[in-house]
């Protein structure tokens, strides 16, 4: 059996409170060590301070517990991710209205939404409102997910002569968002259903607008000149260039940093499904194919002795027959997945 030297996905987080007086940006990375899977969820809240903080976190704990929930069925049933984003999208949504009509001061809050799910070297993600989520290779800086808000329209204005660039980079309107939950009817969503691949090497970036005071060519400069470092520090490098700034009006900065270490498949045993498979056609039912105990019981041996030589399941035929009798779930055999929490860096955020 392979095993890796080094997990799959290097992730690390960075918060700081810039020059608000209060923290309105929430987010949460689940990576278990030794893992194919992981999520982030980051949310930049509206409203003040006696709102949007309340809203970021609604939104981000509603969305992390419900993928959470469905985590164990990301490997085999990919293809249903982007619907599992959306519903905690619109659950989420949901929360945030319920919270408004029983807390009518709190009328008007909102947050943007960014919540990723990987499996292996391919990326889903759902996004509401303009919190970027940036993608690295081979030097190239490029923003992966809509943006929601003005600034696009702004820019188009700025490259079509419209209007002069130091106006379009300080218009007051650019950072009027266009869709965001609110606990209303979202305007715009941008969830894809096809996965974006990543490479190993790639950097990818989910972050609050507050990262985008650094322009684009800076945040790529610094992704390119420590691309080699571990995650922890390339957060720790854009966080310096951030408080570099200091700038006083310097928005909430959140963002997780994910590097992909490998992209080698992991051999495990199968386990068997509780129910069979019923043809349609025959009226049979098939139990699913199981490993031969002896099989995995050697596995486990040459796994302790540090035996990197491949060990070749023995697989039962099963034919289908007309009833069969599906015994309990035994994980005795199973492989338990030890957890440890990815590295943060924590700066300024209350």
């Amino acid at each position: 059996m392979w095993r890796s030297p080094e997990p799959r996905f290097d992730v690390a987080s960075a918060i700081c409170q810039g020059g608000r007086d209060y923290q309105e940006d929430a987010i949460v990375t689940d990576f278990p060590f030794g893992a194919d899977t992981g999520v982030v969820v980051l949310a930049d809240g509206m409203g003040g301070h006696a709102a949007g903080d309340v809203a970021s976190k609604i939104v981000v704990t509603e969305v992390f517990s419900e993928l959470k929930f469905q985590s164990a069925n990301f490997s085999d049933f990919e293809g249903e991710i982007p619907h599992y984003l959306t519903a905690a999208a619109v659950n989420a949504n949901d929360v945030v209205r319920q919270h408004v009509s029983q807390n009518p001061d709190t009328r008007g809050m909102g947050a943007t939404l960014v919540s990723v799910v990987l499996v292996e070297n391919r990326m889903f993600w759902m996004s509401i409102g303009d919190s970027p989520l940036y993608h690295f290779r081979n030097g190239k800086l490029q923003q992966l997910n809509e943006d929601h808000s003005m600034a696009p329209q702004i820019d188009f204005m700025v490259q079509s002569g419209l209007l002069d660039p130091v106006a379009g980079k300080n218009h007051p309107d650019r950072n009027c968002l266009t869709s965001v939950i609110l606990g209303d009817r979202v305007a715009k969503s941008d969830c894809p259903k096809t996965p974006f691949k990543l490479e190993v090497g790639d950097i990818v970036v989910v972050s609050s607008d507050g990262l985008q005071y650094l322009e684009d060519a800076q945040i790529q400069r610094i992704l390119q000149k420590y691309r080699r470092k571990k995650a922890a520090e390339i957060a720790g490098y854009l966080l310096e260039a951030i408080e570099a700034l200091a700038d006083p009006d310097q928005d909430n900065c959140t963002f997780s940093v994910i590097k992909l270490n490998h992209n080698k498949p992991v051999i495990r045993a199968v386990r068997p499904k509780p129910v069979g498979h019923v043809d349609a056609h025959t009226n049979t039912t098939t139990r699913v194919v199981e490993i031969d105990d002896v099989a995995a019981a050697t596995a486990a041996r040459a796994e302790q002795a540090d035996d990197r030589r491949e060990v070749k399941p023995v697989v039962k035929e099963v034919k289908p027959v007309k009833h069969v009798t599906v015994a309990e779930n035994d994980d005795s055999n199973q492989e338990v997945d030890e957890t440890a929490p990815p590295a943060k860096i924590a700066a300024g955020g209350n």
